[in-house]
């Protein structure tokens, strides 16, 4: 039995309530602030300890993903995902959220073909768009003489 467009889109729009915009858009704003003034106060710790400022820099971005990979192993990253929506992908902890999740969905299936394919399935595109690109500048770089 085919369906029809209006069909379908009234099918769709009893399925799924309208969300609180609003509200999530809040939700999102603080949460993602939230994650951004951590941030901010670990590069401000790092400089009083005594970083040097390549080691701040190496430093916070690290603490983050380590952070997020734990919350997202323990199943809190997610509890605030599904409250804070677009507030959590603040881009280094949402990137390490999207690493970790498909690499313990698919745990059951052996450390290599389960956790370790999955480990890359978001990251590889990424690490292989970034070599390439990495690349390609430097060739113009070079070839133009721009450094």
């Amino acid at each position: 039995m085919a369906t029809t467009g209006n069909e379908y889109q009234s099918m769709t729009q009893k399925a799924s309530p309208p969300s609180p915009k609003i509200k999530d858009l809040l939700w999102a704003f603080f949460v993602g602030g939230g994650i951004c003034t951590f941030g901010q106060a670990l590069n401000t710790l790092y400089e009083n300890i005594g970083f040097s400022e390549d080691g701040v820099r190496a430093a916070t971005p690290v603490t983050l993903i380590v952070l997020t990979a734990i919350f997202t192993g323990v199943g809190v990253f997610d509890k605030l995902a599904k409250h804070a929506g677009a507030g959590t992908f603040v881009p280094i902890t949402g990137f390490a959220n999207s690493i970790v999740s498909p690499a313990m969905e698919f745990q059951a299936e052996g450390r290599i073909l389960g956790t370790g394919a999955k480990l890359f399935s978001i990251a590889g595109p990424v690490i292989a768009y970034g070599s390439f690109a990495a690349v390609i500048y430097g060739l113009i770089a070079y070839l133009f003489r721009l450094y």
